[in-house]
């Protein structure tokens, strides 16, 4: 039996690239949306043209946008309780005294299952239907969060957190090589699932300083064991680049590699020889990518490997601003992550007004204003795609699986006073561009009234 949800309807048409976004923007003011009961889209468009089914059901939204639900391609799990944390410094004094002491929490089986889920019912207070979850050390943990995403009905691509050095306050969170690999294969064989199932396993080296060159061997050889059946890779590139004790400059000075990438890339020996197989991919995202030369930006789109975009973070920690013009020229595709903790946001629209913000603040003729068909794409469509997923979910074209949101204005009167009472140019283009922006920009967490998964109502745990 069907289910047909009536309401304004907004979404990325097709499959374009972020420059073809504008052009791909689809709206229906009084628009239908036909869910079948296996949760795929068998329609969308005008209501008046709607297949009449006589066995199915209506939902009746209209006064309510219905958007495709938001995917976040950054974002940690055990930092639930870490956002705002004040560490006195840039990433890596943020990390030492910080996030290392708060991950060390979810040793905790009864911490860890808390901590899950208040993870989960924030994921769905915010809209995002899918996510790339940096996991914590612990399997416990890691159980927890899985456990709480199946039975909320969420999509989750989670690993634990891999580290094999570090500073003293990471100890807790460190293993030895060998009890790495043992536990990443645990998780794999017990979480991940076909291209049909909600929760899917990554592996996750949490960055190049976590690990040894004996831990990327090791990690390469499982990833060439696993890719195959669709595991994905996570990490962190290219995210601070203080002269002389940031991140990047420590990557390049301990491994001796002529670029950070090439530690992912196989080319973790020194003079960036090959050491290993190479973790990039269709299923690899990088987080950040603030600060990459043109060779790396080459290198991913070859590969096809994702960059999350998180510009909150990079505020909050002081890393710089991802060069927008030219990282969307050398064909890298780009999508949204909070990167909750440093990022102080879990609301994906949140991450895109900081995006549009930064990017028009850029000097020069680096400086860009995003077009807001292009925010959305960013915030679904393109996060569908890192996940190598854009056949399953994104948009609302027919045949794939229906995960959106009912947003309704009048829940947050902020929004409401905006779109209703806004300037609207007399061209129709604009006007409808207009609003999208207003909407996306003045959205807040109240106005998410309903949050759909393959056209199932997704539940916050109890």
């Amino acid at each position: 039996m069907s289910v047909t949800h009536l309401g304004h309807i907004v979404h990325i048409a097709g499959s374009p690239d972020v420059t073809g976004a504008r052009e791909a923007l689809t709206t229906f003011s009084d628009g239908a949306l036909v869910v079948d009961d296996a949760g795929a889209i068998t329609y969308c468009g005008p209501r008046q043209d709607a297949p009449a089914d006589p066995t199915g059901s209506v939902a009746d939204h209209r006064g309510s946008f219905l958007l495709p639900g938001f995917v976040d391609t950054h974002i940690h799990f055990p930092q639930t309780y870490s956002l705002d944390a004040y560490g006195g410094g840039q990433l890596l004094e943020w990390l030492d005294s910080c996030i290392f002491p708060a991950e060390a929490r979810l040793a905790d089986p009864e911490f860890a299952a808390q901590i899950a889920r208040d993870f989960v019912t924030a994921r769905i207070r915010s809209g995002t239907t899918a996510a790339m979850v940096f996991g914590s050390a612990f399997p416990d943990a890691q159980d927890a969060l899985f456990t709480e995403t199946r039975g909320a009905g969420l999509r989750l691509v989670s690993g634990r957190g891999v580290q094999t050095v570090g500073p003293p306050s990471a100890a807790p969170l460190m293993t030895s090589e060998k009890r790495a690999i043992e536990l990443c294969t645990a998780e794999i064989d017990r979480w991940h699932g076909d291209d049909s199932s909600l929760l899917q396993v990554a592996i996750v080296p949490r960055f190049t300083l976590s690990v040894s060159t004996e831990t990327l061997h090791a990690l390469g050889e499982l990833y060439d064991d696993v890719r195959g059946r669709g595991v994905y890779l996570h990490s962190h590139l290219n995210e601070n680049n203080r002269p002389g004790t940031g991140e990047i400059d420590a990557v390049k000075s301990l491994f001796s590699v002529d670029s950070y990438l090439d530690t992912y890339d196989g080319k973790f020996l020194p003079g960036s020889q090959t050491g290993g197989s190479s973790l990039l991919g269709r299923r690899t995202i990088m987080a950040h990518a603030v600060h990459c030369t043109d060779t790396e930006l080459a290198r991913m789109a070859e590969t096809g490997t994702s960059i999350a975009h998180c510009p909150v973070s990079q505020q909050f920690l002081g890393s710089g601003t991802m060069p927008w013009r030219r990282t969307v020229a050398a064909g890298v595709n780009v999508a949204a992550g909070t990167d909750v903790g440093a990022g102080d946001e879990w609301l994906i629209p949140q991450v895109l007004g900081c995006a549009f913000k930064v990017h028009l603040s850029e000097p020069g003729e680096d400086a860009i204003a995003l077009h807001p068909a292009e925010l959305l794409f960013t915030g679904t469509l393109a996060g569908a795609r890192a996940l190598d997923a854009e056949h399953r979910f994104g948009n609302f074209d027919t045949g794939k699986e229906a995960d959106f949101l009912v947003v309704d204005p009048t829940r947050w009167e902020p929004l409401e006073r905006l779109l209703s009472k806004g300037i609207r140019a007399d061209d129709d283009e604009m006007a409808r561009d207009q609003m999208l922006f207003a909407l996306l920009l003045g959205m807040r967490e109240p106005a998410i009234t309903e949050v759909y998964v393959r056209g199932s109502r997704v539940v916050a745990p109890s």
